[in-house]
This record gives structure tokens, C-alpha cells and sequence, in this order.
């Protein structure tokens, strides 16, 4: 008797089962980092809703470009975010915004990735992660055919020249670094850039190889200013929120695909 007494108070009951269950999965939990639940959600969620939301820039040239004839969206980063949401097996849903509010636009969740040829800048990555990057691209610049002044990249940099920049961009940060003589000036939005040019404000305006290329196609104005030697070469990347380690894993194994 005193034996089966002692065997049947050993022996757990389902109620002393289901506690013993209950504290299991709450010291499992305990040991799981609190963003994983974050980094896993990311894509859980795009799948759910059946869309990925990509951030661009659509005056960007042959990167997400909206070609103004037609009205279409074109150019490798277009084309690149259309194959990321058919490897995600969900739709694709464009957010506008520009390199002035875009990193306000990610941490806002008004997108889920940026896919614009965004430069890595120390600045940035305070606020946004970088992928790994997937395209790279030097200085150029931009100036009026009748200029008298500046007819090259190497005449830029002297007294009475007005070098216009966007502000917040790498080219702002390289040029006020690099120039000796000229007057810097920053402007708040791209199209400004081409304006201060146009109204003899400035002389001459940086951009990068892609838009280059729009102003020397679309403006009979405009001359490519294309340096002698190689410029430093800046590389550009897709951004996402900071704190995502999971979903940047993701993105980059898309970039290494690409690649």
C-alpha cells in the first residue's frame, strides 16, 4: 500500500502536464532574441499581403526611371524589383519618393526595401542597412553648351566657378572635399540642380553616370563634362530599416543571385 501511494504521487497529473508544458514554451521564448520575431515577420508579411511595397525615385534614368512619353516605369532597378516580388512570389507595388525623405520613408514602413541606386554613405547607414552592392558608378558634370567657362571636368575647379550639388547626396560630401578654388553651392531638390545651370546661377552640376546620360539624351543644352582620370567610384546599394537582420539576409541573397 505505502508503495502504490508513493508511485501514484510521483505520477503527474494533465493538469501538472499542461503547467509543465506552459513553462517549457515560456523559457523557450525567453532564449529568442525579440527582433527574430521582427526579422521573421518581414517576410512572412509581404507573403501574406501578397505585395512587396518598393521605394524608388522615378526621375532617376535608366534606374526607375518614369519615362514621361509613355508612362511607364523602366530602367535595372525596375526591371531587378519586378524579379525580387516573382522570386517572393507576391505582386510589386511602387512607393515614390527621393533621396531628400526616402530614409523617412523606410522608417516610416512606407516600403518595405528602397531599390534605387541608393550611394553608401556613412551618413546614411546611421539611420537605414545597406545591402551589399550591385552597382557602382563615378562623377560627371553637367554644363551649358554655351558656357565660356567651364568646358571640362578639369576647368571646373576655379575661381568664379559655381559647382551646384544636391544636398544630402555622396557628391556633396566628394566635391566639398575636392574642390579648391570653386564656390560650392547645395541645392534641396535634383531638379534644381539643372535650373541653377539653365539661369547661369551655376556653372556646371554633378551627377552620376545614369543621369548623365538623361541630360546629354533628353536636353540639347546640356554637355557631359567627363573627367580625364577615373574618379572614386561610389557604390550603390538597396536600403532597408535598420534592425532587420533577417529580411537584409534575404535581400542580399536576392543581390548575390543578381550578381
Amino acid at each position: 500500500m505505502q508503495h502504490k501511494i508513493r508511485h501514484f504521487e510521483t505520477r503527474p497529473n494533465n493538469r501538472q502536464i499542461l503547467l509543465g508544458l506552459v513553462l517549457l514554451f515560456l523559457c523557450f521564448n525567453l532564449f529568442i532574441p525579440p527582433l527574430a520575431y521582427a526579422e521573421l515577420s518581414r517576410e512572412q508579411k509581404i507573403t501574406k499581403a501578397g505585395i512587396l511595397r518598393v521605394c524608388i525615385w522615378p526621375d532617376y534614368f535608366s534606374i526607375s526611371y518614369k519615362n514621361k512619353k509613355t508612362g511607364q516605369l523602366e530602367g535595372i532597378d525596375i526591371d531587378l524589383s519586378k524579379e525580387f516580388a516573382r522570386d517572393l512570389g507576391v505582386e510589386i507595388k511602387y512607393v515614390a519618393t527621393h533621396f531628400g525623405i526616402f530614409m523617412h520613408d523606410i522608417e516610416q514602413d512606407k516600403c518595405d526595401l528602397a531599390m534605387f541606386g541608393i550611394g553608401k554613405t556613412e551618413a546614411r547607414a546611421k539611420r537605414i542597412d545597406y545591402s551589399e552592392p550591385y552597382l557602382s558608378s563615378g562623377m560627371y558634370g553637367i554644363a551649358s553648351k554655351t558656357n565660356p567657362i567651364v568646358s571640362s571636368w578639369e576647368s571646373m575647379d576655379q575661381q568664379g566657378v559655381v559647382v551646384c550639388v544636391q544636398k544630402g547626396t555622396y557628391m556633396e560630401n566628394a566635391m566639398r572635399s575636392k574642390l579648391r578654388n570653386a564656390e560650392l553651392m547645395t541645392v534641396v531638390k535634383h531638379s534644381q540642380r539643372e535650373l541653377e545651370v539653365r539661369s547661369g546661377r551655376a556653372d556646371v552640376f554633378i551627377a552620376d553616370y545614369p543621369y548623365g546620360q538623361k541630360m546629354i539624351k533628353i536636353y540639347d543644352w546640356a554637355t557631359l563634362l567627363e573627367p580625364k582620370s577615373p574618379t572614386r567610384q561610389f557604390k550603390y546599394a538597396y536600403a532597408v530599416k535598420k534592425g532587420q537582420p533577417a529580411w537584409l539576409e534575404r535581400v542580399n541573397r536576392f543581390v548575390t543571385d543578381i550578381k
